[in-house]
């Protein structure tokens, strides 16, 4: 097995130079790691078989390294955790769990991971899983603000492949935001992988919980108001609202639910609607059609038993609001030119002989330049589970005013406690 200095892929024994880069290869073992700040596991190894070879992020629970695989004989992404989240005996458990579900279900569009070990050297806990190349959706999204029609339809159409198996099984992700879904580049366009299942609620019963009643777990500008709630009563209804609220984003560059902190924004997830996509884009010119604004509301809707039922069924909603026919288990596997062909066929066609549209031609959708979006600390704030009823004769207003300052301090209680 031969590695390349420069980026660190691998290549059989018969391989000479990168295709990539042009770098002459040598022997993987020999390949010097790319350093970075003095990271002690650079250069060295996990669990006897992993060679760690470059830092490629660094979060609040663990990094994640790029290596080699002896076994395997290729790379792997190696994800380990903090020492010090490491001591926490549900964090730890997250993380196998992280491994237990990712490897039983299809890996089509949900990332592989391989292993889940103890390194009994440095005693660190670490996760193997597949190397991804590509971006994240965030990624994308800080640098172009938007996705254009074709490409969210297909996104969609893949992720709801993947997300409607694990809610057939039980799996409720509870972290889907542009951060954990990856775009890998092919000749026939994105080919998705949603990441991290290490927030995932199990809803049978083989499965130990290792959320306490009343808290929440997420990140706030994606969680479904029953999540933001606490609820114990959470579904795959709560990933098809963090859908809609992650396909808003990608329309409008803008996400439907924001504000300065996390408890300002759970509470305008669970008192307001957002302005529809349409409306939001019409003002910069730009057309959007009201089908697109019909799959998104529905995906958003405040009762999850109004809501879209299933993220295959968004995405159809979806694909049929840009003027498509048939359904997301098609469009998942159409490349990208033939969906923009459709697409632009299809708005042609509604077009003739209509009134001229608000906005722009169907390929300048998307062309917005929104700020880009910044993600907010996971929210775990304790809510009121029962709706106060109005009592008779006391203005309308009263109410919801003492709901918002009650949601409100709770929220502010909830941090000072944590701090």
């Amino acid at each position: 097995m031969k590695s390349c200095p420069t980026c660190q892929r691998v290549f059989p024994d018969n391989s000479g130079f990168c295709p990539f880069d042009g770098a002459r290869l040598t022997s993987a073992s020999m390949a010097p790691p790319v350093a970075t700040g003095g990271d002690p596991l650079i250069g060295g190894t996990l669990g006897g078989n992993y060679e760690i070879r470059r830092l490629v992020a660094d979060g609040g629970m663990g990094r994640v390294y790029q290596g080699i695989d002896r076994a395997r004989k290729d790379r792997v992404a190696i994800k380990v955790l903090h020492p010090d989240v490491a001591k926490d005996e549900v964090a730890r458990a997250r993380f196998q769990r992280e491994y237990e579900i990712s490897a039983s279900l299809p890996h089509d569009h949900i990332i592989e991971v391989y292993d889940f070990q103890q390194d009994a050297e440095r005693g660190m806990w670490f996760l193997s899983m597949e190397f991804l190349e590509g971006e994240e959706l965030r990624s994308h999204l800080e640098r172009d603000a938007t996705l254009k029609p074709a490409r969210l339809v297909r996104l969609f159409a893949q992720m709801a492949i993947g997300l409607d198996e694990a809610h057939r099984r039980s799996f409720v992700h509870r972290d889907l935001k542009p951060e954990n879904i990856f775009l890998c580049g092919t000749r026939d366009g994105d080919q998705v992988k949603v990441l991290d299942f290490g927030s995932v609620r199990v809803n049978k019963g083989d499965f130990k919980k290792l959320t306490a009643m009343g808290t929440t777990i997420g990140t706030a500008y994606y969680m479904a108001p029953e999540q933001a709630s606490g609820s114990q009563n959470l579904d795959g209804r709560a990933d098809v609202f963090a859908c809609g609220a992650i396909a808003y984003e990608c329309l409008t560059g803008k996400r439907p639910f924001d504000g300065p902190n996390g408890p300002q924004v759970l509470m305008g997830i669970l008192m307001n609607d957002p302005e529809l996509p349409g409306s939001v884009m019409a003002k910069k010119g730009v057309e959007i059609p009201p089908g697109v604004d019909d799959a998104v509301e529905r995906a958003l809707a405040k009762k999850p038993d109004i809501r879209t039922k299933t993220v295959g069924a968004f995405a159809t909603e979806l694909g049929r609001g840009f003027g498509l026919e048939g359904d997301y288990l098609q469009w998942a596997k159409t490349s990208l030119a033939e969906l923009e062909t459709r697409i632009t066929e299809a708005h042609a066609k509604a077009m003739a002989g209509a009134p001229a549209p608000v906005g722009g031609a169907m390929d300048d959708v998307f062309k917005a330049t929104a700020a880009p979006a910044h993600d907010a600390p996971a929210a775990r704030i304790e809510w009121p589970t029962e709706e106060a009823a109005k009592p008779a004769g006391r203005p309308a207003w009263l109410v919801p005013a003492i709901l918002a300052a009650s949601v409100v301090a709770l929220a502010v209680a909830g941090f000072l406690l944590k701090g």
